[in-house]
């Protein structure tokens, strides 16, 4: 599945309802383009008086984001980014404000595809929080736009071979753990460049170029050709809705009887009562679980309906509970991380560090990165929560948020059994990008670690249990390895 780039506030998703995590600024909903490169890159004139909060302080004004590449103009009503090289920078999304202030200052702005809040901090600094992603961004006062903001954009197939390589240099954060030299890279590709290279031509060398990253997150999408690329590790299956599908009958076939799953959240969750007293759980993304163009909030709201029709107080405690649960994610196409949480917040009475995030924070020097953000899972309150032996179900084809999520519960306290291949080991979010021809690309700037700081980023978390998912071989012989091994794991912890 080529992941669909939005060039907003690093969000978190990037596909239909949600495939895996989007762009700019965090992790949240799926975003789509805003802003146009066409507009002036002059700063909108004020809409409206400052706005401050406790102390005086206000959102008003120019802001650089610590990481990201990214500048935030606020002047009124609103609010608008600027994606920012050495070489570059072009206009990028809006958002708008409703007017007023919250707690402290905090003003939130709105577009149609995303929500974010701003809050001022003592000593010219704010934090930016886009709903639905982990943890804040935060901002540092700057007197002015950058001078190449008030430039007309460059353009041209040198400019933009030049600005999609520049912003690889500047922001992505694994070369090194995936064995790229991204300066030989330029050395190779560069020459072929010129201004009479087509956008065939160009699409060609700029997807050449990234390809080898082997990334799930990077990928480049170009509209006008009806042309997108995106990396993969190599042998991994892309976890398409047609892939989905396919898998999902046949676990209904092979492992469940012929008996269909309990479908919710618009086929995204489906459930089963095993015998023997085990549950079995799939989850094929986090996200898109409402009708339309969901929000994080209508999300999560239709997950904890969800939730409380699966984890119920019979099934989690008493003798009638689950002697254990299956959690398959075998094939599953990401979304949101904070959806992720709130499902492992049922499954845990003790709260848990479940991994850390950090971005890559100086263009110059891939090792250093912002401050660290850990993600915890707190248990779930008013609610059946299942503390029990779980045996996760994962692979190649279980990507971003999905991963974070297998992460998540490698870490719960009470039994947890990591079982069948690595996944995809595309943590990051995807920070999107825009070219001077209106292409749109996405990279990856941050790290997901362990709570003791072990990265999964390129190779994919590894199971505790290593068997075969879903192969050639596999299904010639009728056979889920995965499946029966944890089966037979929960059986015999009874």
């Amino acid at each position: 599945m080529t992941p669909e780039i939005s060039a907003a506030p690093a969000v978190e998703d990037r596909r239909r309802p949600a495939s895996r995590r989007g762009v700019l600024i965090a992790a949240g909903t799926a975003l789509a383009l805003a802003g146009s490169l066409s507009t002036a890159a002059a700063a909108p004139a004020p809409a409206a008086a400052p706005r401050s909060g406790a102390g005086g302080l206000s959102v008003e004004g120019i802001w650089r984001m610590d990481g990201y590449g990214t500048v935030v103009s606020v002047h009124g009503r609103d609010l608008r980014f600027w994606d920012t090289t050495e070489l570059s920078c072009l206009p990028g999304p809006t958002a708008r404000s409703t007017g007023g202030t919250g707690p402290g200052g905090a003003v939130r702005f709105d577009s149609q595809e995303y929500s974010l809040t701003v809050t001022p901090r003592a000593g010219d600094r704010a934090a930016l929080r886009v709903h639905g992603s982990l943890g804040p961004r935060s901002l540092r006062r700057i007197a002015a736009l950058p001078p190449l903001c008030e430039q007309p954009p460059p353009t041209g197939p040198v400019a933009t071979f030049d600005i999609f390589w520049q912003t690889f240099k500047e922001n992505y954060a694994f070369f090194e753990r995936r064995g790229v030299d991204w300066d030989e890279m330029r050395a190779r590709y560069r020459p072929s460049v010129h201004a009479g290279t087509t956008q065939e031509e160009l699409f060609g060398i700029l997807s050449a170029m990234a390809l080898p990253l082997q990334d799930a997150h990077v990928g480049l999408e170009a509209s006008d050709l009806g042309r997108s690329a995106s990396g993969q590790r190599a042998g991994t299956v892309s976890p398409d809705d047609a892939y989905d599908q396919r898998i999902q009958a046949f676990v209904e076939r092979r492992n469940l009887g012929g008996t269909a799953l309990e479908t919710h959240a618009q086929g995204a969750i489906g459930y089963a009562e095993l015998p023997g007293g085990i549950g079995y759980l799939r989850i094929g993304r986090f996200g898109g679980y409402t009708p339309g163009s969901p929000t994080i909030e209508a999300d999560a709201a239709e997950l904890d309906r969800v939730l409380d029709r699966i984890v119920t107080r019979a099934r989690a405690h008493g003798p009638g509970a689950w002697r254990g649960l299956v959690v398959d994610v075998r094939v599953n196409q990401g979304g949101s991380d904070d959806l992720g949480l709130q499902i492992a917040a049922r499954l845990t009475d003790r709260g848990y560090a479940a991994y850390r995030k950090e971005a890559r924070n100086d263009p110059r020097d891939d090792s250093r990165f912002t401050p660290r953000y850990t993600a915890r899972v707190a248990p779930a309150q008013g609610v059946p929560r299942y503390t029990g032996p779980i045996a996760v179900l994962a692979s190649g084809a279980t990507v971003s948020a999905g991963e974070t999520f297998v992460k998540a519960l490698a870490e719960r306290p009470s039994p947890t059994t990591l079982i069948g291949e690595h996944t995809q080991g595309a943590l990051s979010d995807i920070m999107a990008r825009e070219l001077p021809n209106g292409w749109r690309f996405g990279l990856s700037n941050e790290r997901y670690t362990t709570p003791r700081g072990n990265s999964h980023e390129g190779p994919g978390v590894p199971p505790h249990i290593t068997v075969p998912v879903f192969t050639a071989e596999e299904f010639a012989a009728d056979r889920d390895s995965a499946f029966d091994r944890a089966i037979t794991l929960l059986t015999r912890r009874r």
